[in-house]
């Protein structure tokens, strides 16, 4: 079974995007609704929330758990891979991110090759990233495009209210104005030279990807995590197949440390379909 974990909702559209691509397959989701939201906690509160999480989700039968969050992934994932797992009792598990994959689409490089490698290295595109505050000030992506592709240019743009005007199922005026208003501030740092690609750096944003199409030129190629994500977990699963063997049958099973009545009203926005959500056991 495959666990992905977020702190809210948006991962919701990573884990439609997963099922959609592995429709034989049995996922398990979990939402820490209850200790929203991350983007203003310290760094080590994310870790420990995340890290719980997680380990919920192990011992829910999960031996793969993708972190659908890019507030945990930028500030959690590395310390869970390196430091947590190994010394964990949870050998033979294991935790990825999305910001590896995206960071791939982006560079055209394996994130095992974090060296600038030819032709890469004399890459000199313009690569826009949005996001919410904390992903951004975490430098996540620029560090990460710069260590294999050291000429190219990364402006972020900060898109406080989107991700929350999404949720909260704002007219499509109110979130084209505020899709406008992140575009036009890329162009501020960039002299009005457009992207060539463009990553929607936070989950919620796939919601208005038409959007993001509307207010960038039709050369710039949106990078959006879902299928970026798809695209790379299914390469994962075909060189370490032994994280679903075993796996019989499709599920999804949705899981909230929330109200699971109201997250579920919720989360119809980003999956009008979806089941319904379920406390996690304590």
């Amino acid at each position: 079974m495959i666990g992905v974990f977020d702190s809210g909702l948006g991962g919701l559209t990573v884990l439609r995007a997963l099922v959609d691509r592995f429709p034989d397959k049995p996922f398990l989701y979990l939402g820490d609704h209850a200790n929203l939201p991350y983007g203003n906690r310290p760094s080590a509160e994310v870790i420990d929330l995340t890290r719980a999480s997680v380990e919920a989700l192990f011992s829910q039968g999960c031996k793969l758990v993708l972190l659908g969050c890019n507030t945990a992934t930028a500030v959690a994932a590395r310390h869970l891979q390196q430091t947590w797992l190994p010394s964990s009792q949870w050998r033979g598990h294991n935790v990825l991110g999305i910001v590896a994959p995206t960071v791939e689409a982006a560079t055209q490089t394996p994130w095992a090759v974090s060296s600038p490698q030819y032709p890469q290295k004399y890459n000199t595109d313009l690569i826009a990233v949005f996001g919410t505050t904390r992903t951004i000030n975490s430098d996540a992506y620029p560090e990460e495009i710069r260590k294999r592709c050291p000429r190219v240019t990364v402006v972020q743009q900060i898109c406080s209210q989107l991700a929350g005007a999404i949720e909260d199922e704002a007219p499509e005026a109110e979130l084209e104005r505020l899709v406008e208003e992140g575009v036009r501030g890329v162009n501020a740092q960039t002299n009005g030279m457009p992207p060539h690609r463009a990553i929607l750096g936070c989950t919620h944003f796939p919601l208005v990807e038409h959007l993001f199409r509307r207010h960038l030129p039709p050369f710039t190629r949106i990078l959006s995590q879902p299928e970026v994500v798809a695209d790379s977990l299914e390469d994962y699963l075909a060189r370490h197949p032994h994280y679903i063997a075993g796996d019989r049958g499709h599920s999804v099973t949705l899981l909230t440390t929330g109200d699971p009545a109201e997250i579920s009203a919720r989360a119809r926005v980003f999956w009008p379909e979806v089941s319904s959500f379920e406390l996690l056991a304590a």
